[in-house]
C-alpha cells in the first residue's frame, strides 16, 4: 500500500480545522480564558476517555474515539496559541486571525513531523493505535510535571514540544483510523 503522509496529514487537519473554525464562529474564542493547566486537563480527559473506550470496547454516550482525537488536536493548537498570547492580548480574537494562527501552528507541526519521520522511518505506521493513546497520556503527564515545576526543565524539551508531539500522535491515530 502506497502512502502519502503529507496528503493524509493535510486531510486529517482539514477535518479538525473545519470543526475548530465552526466552533469559533459559534463560541468565539472563549477558550482564551483557560489557564494552561486547564487546557492540559482537557486534553487529559479526552485521552483518558479514548483509553477507557479502547479497554471497555463500548461507549455509553454514543461517541467513539475519533471525535476525541480531533479534540486533542484542536486543544493542542489552542494550547500552543495560548503559549504565544498573554493577559494583555484580547480574549476575543477575530476569526481570520485565529484561522491564520491555526494554519501557522499546524504547518510548523507538519514540518516537525516530517523531520521526525525521516529519523524514525515512519515507525508510527506499525504501531497500535492504543500505543499512540498511551504516548499522548505520557506526554500529558510530562506537561503536568513541567507546569507543576513552573515551566522549568533541566534537560527536557519544553511544554510546546510536548503539545506538538501529542498533536502528531493524534494525527497518526486518525490517519490509521482513515479519517479524511
Amino acid at each position: 500500500m502506497a502512502t502519502n503522509t503529507s496528503q493524509e496529514f493535510d486531510a486529517v487537519i482539514a477535518v479538525c480545522k473545519s470543526l475548530f473554525l465552526k466552533k469559533t464562529k459559534d463560541y468565539g474564542t472563549a477558550w482564551r480564558i483557560l489557564r494552561p493547566a486547564s487546557i492540559t486537563d482537557q486534553i487529559f480527559i479526552k485521552a483518558q476517555r479514548i483509553r477507557t473506550l479502547e479497554e471497555k470496547k463500548i461507549s455509553k454516550v454514543g461517541e467513539g474515539i475519533i471525535p476525541e482525537y480531533i479534540g486533542i488536536i484542536n486543544y493542542c493548537v489552542i494550547a500552543m496559541m495560548q503559549l504565544e498570547l498573554n493577559d494583555q492580548d484580547p480574549l476575543e480574537m477575530e476569526l481570520a486571525v485565529v484561522e491564520a494562527k491555526y494554519t501557522e501552528l499546524v504547518n510548523e507541526n507538519k514540518e516537525l513531523m516530517f523531520n521526525k519521520n525521516h529519523d524514525y522511518g515512519e515507525a508510527w505506521r506499525d504501531m497500535r493505535i492504543s500505543s499512540l493513546t498511551d504516548l499522548i497520556l505520557m506526554k500529558i503527564f510530562r506537561v503536568k510535571q513541567i507546569e507543576d515545576n513552573l515551566g522549568q526543565t533541566v534537560v527536557s524539551e519544553g511544554i510546546k514540544a510536548n503539545y506538538q508531539d501529542m498533536l502528531n500522535y493524534a494525527v497518526f491515530a486518525l490517519i490509521k483510523l482513515e479519517v479524511q
